[in-house]
């Protein structure tokens, strides 16, 4: 990760913005040797939703006792 003086950085910020866009790399802006901000390409988080994607993630049991057997069933008793 590259760091850079805020005086540098102010007097070519938009050549630097275009940088990190481009090269998707970030950039720690300091200010008198301590980091002040970090700056970091966009990235689109949203994903589109798609239908049916968790169509086949589910199992539905119809009887949800049974297989365990009644006696395992607190409730039962």
């Amino acid at each position: 990760m590259k760091s850079m003086a805020v005086s540098q950085f102010k007097a070519q910020a938009l050549r630097i913005i275009d940088r990190v866009a481009h090269d998707h790399e970030e950039l720690i802006i300091t200010k008198r040797g301590k980091p002040v901000v970090r700056v970091i390409p966009y990235a689109d988080d949203e994903q589109p939703v798609l239908s049916g994607q968790l169509a086949d993630t589910f199992i539905f049991e119809t009887d949800i006792v049974s297989p365990l057997g009644e006696e395992d069933w607190e409730a039962c008793s």
